[in-house]
């Protein structure tokens, strides 16, 4: 059924900004402190906004929000159409990217860098052929002192200890599954809760710390531990050595994604319950905001990104089509 906007149903470019951010965040509270509004106030305009174009918007789906069908079908126009109105506002401001050679210091997580480090790189040359970028690792210190210090232009990750005047920006959403040797015995006998905690497992965290989710859900709901048989840095470390072992390499959807696992000799395996996804996104300081070198590096990081998860998706997909039942 066609919508349509009444009279009674007008709304502003603001509404529209609104929009974008809520359907790009996923999230009324992160939605509201993209824009640094209340969550009260971002309720109230989403609420407008299901009004103004007779659909919900966002929608439940387990714990948590969802765009409808509508509202990723819009998306993309509605992004043009803010970006245009942007375009207008600033249209004094001569920026020829050709004629800068900007030097941005991105603080990211080796996941990103991996995973969308050349892509980013490539896509930023595309417009500023002089541009070079710094990928800086994560450290103990907070990301928001190097943002307030103007250390680093950027902050790409997962942590939530962020200083409140910080924004952020969602990147996207990803999920965990396990990895192992191609032919190792959980394969054959099964994954279960019990399976899971028979074999040692391998746990990433650059501070050293041995548990996460995972053992919270094997604990809370079956009474179970695992064995943490070894702690390393990063999500690449042991990804070499893994067919050599039976040890069992819990990883993101996105670094899984873009392994060649037949020709490493590893498999991947769906967790028998739902674990909490892992949300990535961009943050940047506040004066930074409507600098227009900057924003560009934001928004080209943002697309590029997604881009990339696209097509790392599709690709999957034809994979697993190729593959048929098993």
């Amino acid at each position: 059924m066609a919508r349509k906007v009444t009279a009674a149903r007008r709304y502003d470019l603001d509404l529209l900004r609104y929009l974008q951010v809520l359907v790009e965040e996923q999230s009324v509270s992160l939605a509201a402190q993209r824009l640094q509004v209340s969550e009260a106030a971002m309720s109230r305009h989403l609420a407008k906004l299901r009004t103004v174009f007779g659909d919900p918007i966002l929608v439940l789906s387990g714990r948590r929000m969802v765009a409808t069908a509508f509202a990723n079908r819009i998306r993309d126009r509605v992004q043009n159409l803010v970006k245009l109105a942007d375009e207008l506002v600033n249209d004094s401001d001569d920026l020829d990217l050709r004629e800068l050679a900007p030097c941005f210091t991105i603080r990211a997580h080796d996941l990103i860098v991996g995973a969308f480090g050349h892509a980013v790189l490539r896509t930023l040359k595309e417009s500023c052929p002089g541009c070079r970028v710094i990928f800086s690792p994560e450290t103990e210190e907070s990301a928001s002192e190097p943002l307030r210090k103007n250390r680093i232009d950027l902050y790409i990750g997962a942590t939530d200890d962020l200083a409140p005047e910080i924004m952020k920006q969602t990147l996207f959403h990803t999920e965990f599954r396990g990895l192992v040797r191609k032919s190792h015995p959980i394969l054959k006998r099964g994954v279960t809760p019990q399976t899971l905690v028979d074999y040692d497992h391998i746990s990433i965290s650059r501070k050293g710390r041995m548990h996460g989710p995972l053992d919270v859900i094997l604990r809370e709901k079956y009474g179970l531990a695992r064995r943490i048989a070894m702690v390393v840095p990063t999500y690449y470390a042991m990804i070499e050595t893994m067919r050599e072992t039976d040890m069992i390499l819990p990883l993101p959807d996105i670094v899984i994604d873009r392994l060649l696992l037949d020709r490493i000799e590893l498999e991947a395996f769906e967790f028998p319950f739902a674990l909490p996804p892992v949300i990535c996104f961009q943050a940047w300081h506040p004066r930074m905001d409507m600098d227009l070198v900057h924003r560009w590096l934001r928004e080209t990081v943002f697309h590029t990104i997604r881009q990339e998860l696209h097509r790392m998706r599709e690709a999957s997909e034809r994979k697993a089509a190729s593959a048929g039942p098993t």
